[in-house]
């Protein structure tokens, strides 16, 4: 890799270049992505993809009455210092709220990037267009809060945000709180059953950790085959099923660990209190996101969540 301060002007417009047009393309491919869910939005980095193309028609032009038509490659992953990008697909799933972020980001990378390239050129035009754009890449805030109000005004920005309420809602909360729910309840009673007929806290350990990850393989499978997304608008099914799956080990887990202690009685008094905890986060989880008033919530909740670790504790103890 080479170091920044090694670069010659020629160099640093090619660089600057071939950033501009990734950019670029970063913007459309944001665009693209968002196209389906969030069109205004789209809208948005397909404006932006066009402010940084001019950027990039002004450095050719420049390159080329300076430099002629060669512009050897040079990106910024071969200058040292300089932070790669990170894969569109990474944002993606992750909502429009971070694509912004990451693109309030990459400007502001950008407009550090000419002030150190203005500063080391000696050329007056090409220190001059250098700090244009420094100026412009730092006022793309500004002039990214101007395409929003274009491209989204308060209504579609609302509209856009509840659908993405929506969709979080429906691909991440509720395959969540189903493994959440599955795993903090229907393990309960056959661990406290283990518990109470043994009296052996790593044996009910084992039969713990076997019960909550036999649950969730089942449970992250049965929430990734019931359900394409396509119609019902729930997302992939793996991302689903991993979401589920991974929920479903965590609830049953919480209270197989305490097992890990060796005196019998402390291990399930720190067990009952871990279940009061899992079952108090699944009932605030439903208030929050799920818009079920707190004290139907929790009554439901913790009536369910009795039920089943009585029943573990009647056979255990039987």
């Amino acid at each position: 890799m080479r170091s920044f301060e090694s670069l010659s002007e020629r160099e640093i417009l090619a660089l600057a270049i071939s950033s501009e047009e990734e950019d670029g393309r970063i913007y459309l491919d944001f665009a693209e992505g968002l196209r389906e869910d969030y069109p205004d939005s789209a809208n948005v980095f397909v404006d932006m993809a066009q402010e940084e193309d001019g950027h990039r028609r002004s450095l050719i032009d420049l390159y080329v009455s300076r430099f002629g038509s060669h512009i050897p490659l040079i990106r910024r992953q071969d200058v040292k210092g300089f932070v790669a990008r990170r894969p569109v697909w990474q944002f993606r799933p992750l909502g429009v709220d971070v694509v912004r972020r990451q693109a309030r980001e990459m400007e502001v990378a950008a407009a550090r990037f000419y002030q150190q390239a203005a500063g080391r050129s000696t050329d007056a035009a090409i220190r001059k267009l250098l700090g244009d754009l420094a100026t412009a890449e730092a006022q793309h805030e500004t002039t990214a809060s101007e395409i929003e109000a274009k491209r989204l005004p308060g209504d579609a920005r609302e509209r856009e945000d509840d659908g993405a309420r929506r969709r979080f809602v429906l691909q991440i909360i509720q395959p969540g709180l189903v493994g959440l729910m599955d795993g903090s309840v229907s393990t309960l009673a056959p661990v406290f059953a283990a518990a109470f007929a043994t009296h052996d806290t790593f044996n009910t350990f084992q039969i713990g950790l076997a019960a909550s990850v036999g649950a969730g393989i089942s449970m992250g499978f049965a929430e990734a085959l019931s359900d394409d997304g396509k119609l019902s608008g729930r997302g992939t099914p793996y991302l689903r099923g991993l979401v589920c799956g991974l929920m479903t080990i965590a609830g049953g887990i919480g209270h197989t660990l305490p097992y890990l202690i060796k005196d019998f009685w402390t291990a399930t008094i720190l067990a009952g209190i871990v279940v009061v905890i899992e079952l108090a986060v699944i009932a605030w989880v439903q208030w929050r996101y799920m818009d079920t008033a707190p004290l139907s919530a929790v009554a439901k909740v913790m009536l369910g969540g009795a039920l089943v670790l009585a029943t573990g504790i009647l056979i255990g103890s039987g």
